[in-house]
């Protein structure tokens, strides 16, 4: 699969601007401002995540970008309205913590970011074969230096069958690197049904050795593997979550877990992340129940959100949010 950075687009014909950016980590700051500087932007950024405590930072600028990490309330997209800000750049491909509609009719226009699809297919393929090795267990073994072999063998992805639910770019690109491994692939999208890979919903859960999740969480995915399609799945299969957490409904898998009816999960997303994924909360407690329960299961991997962070990506985030600003300026100044 060829993948073209959007920024290859950018002509310096194109209107410079300003642009503020939210929830800015040190690493993504650095790129912000070596990458604002060659295309002639002007970048604040800020730590801190958007909020009406700080639209001010916003002043003077009609585009701003806002990280994946935190909600962005509807009280705070009339605030940035009334800012003057026309324009949101999410530094994700999700939209679910933006109000989009609401946004739209207080006069912001809201776009996500284009960037590499390896980042997250690496880590989803690199899950699936932890699940299936039971790699939680053998390194927790090895941390306490037991060095026995398990008591169970591990499985080898040529011999499974892998269903994939959503192939867009993400989905796509797994399902490429799983045919080097010489698994049966399925798939299911609702917006793809022509793929020689595409089943039912229904047919590739009961075919499918392993699930992984790759669909946008609208309202009609909300717990799109609910209690009754966790049920349909072959007993002793493995879901892995590379997508949204509310893709899948938690109490259900875990009671699916803790009954054996699962053989694993692999987990980067999850229902109640925000506050959690992302803080040191070595020093507070942890309030998720759910959370808890599952990184006690010895076959349940949790990580925080990280797929998509590397080096590659990042700068591809950085560049496509500068890219969209200009682009809504120069449109704007046409129109």
């Amino acid at each position: 699969m060829t993948y073209s950075n959007p920024a290859s687009a950018w002509s310096p014909a194109i209107p410079t601007t300003g642009i503020t950016v939210y929830g800015c980590g040190p690493d993504e700051a650095v790129l912000f401002r070596k990458t604002a500087a060659r295309i002639g932007v002007t970048p604040t950024t800020t730590a801190a995540a958007v909020s009406e405590a700080n639209v001010d930072l916003a002043s003077g600028n009609r585009c701003i970008s806002v990280g994946h990490k935190t909600q962005v309330t509807n009280s705070t997209l009339l605030a940035l309205s009334q800012a003057g800000v026309a324009y949101i750049s999410t530094r994700s491909v999700g939209y679910n913590h933006i109000d989009v509609g609401y946004a739209q009719s207080v006069g912001i226009s809201v776009e996500n970011v284009a960037y590499s699809p390896d980042s997250v297919a690496d880590y989803t393929l690199m899950l699936m074969l932890m699940a299936v090795r039971d790699a939680k267990s053998i390194i927790r073994r090895t941390d306490v230096h037991d060095y026995r072999l398990g008591d169970a063998c591990g499985k080898e992805l040529r011999d499974l069958t892998v269903g994939v639910v959503g192939t867009g770019r993400i989905g796509a690109a797994v399902m490429n690197r799983l045919r080097g491994f010489g698994c049966r692939v399925l798939a299911h999208d609702r917006r793809d049904m022509a793929s020689p890979f595409h089943v039912p919903l229904d047919e590739l859960l009961r075919q499918s050795d392993i699930v992984t999740l790759h669909t946008p969480l609208t309202a009609d995915t909300h717990h799109l593997l609910n209690r009754q399609r966790i049920g349909r799945l072959k007993h002793g299969a493995f879901i892995i979550n590379t997508g949204r957490g509310s893709l899948l409904d938690t109490a259900a898998l875990v009671s699916a877990l803790e009954s054996g009816r699962l053989g694993g999960a692999a987990l980067d997303v999850l229902e109640g992340e925000d506050g959690i994924f992302y803080v040191d909360r070595r020093d507070r407690p942890v309030e998720s129940k759910l959370l808890l329960r599952l990184q006690e299961l010895p076959n349940v991997l949790i990580s925080p959100h990280t797929a998509y962070y590397t080096d590659h990506a990042l700068r591809d985030i950085v560049e496509s949010s500068i890219i969209n600003c200009v682009h809504f300026e120069s449109r704007s100044r046409r129109g």
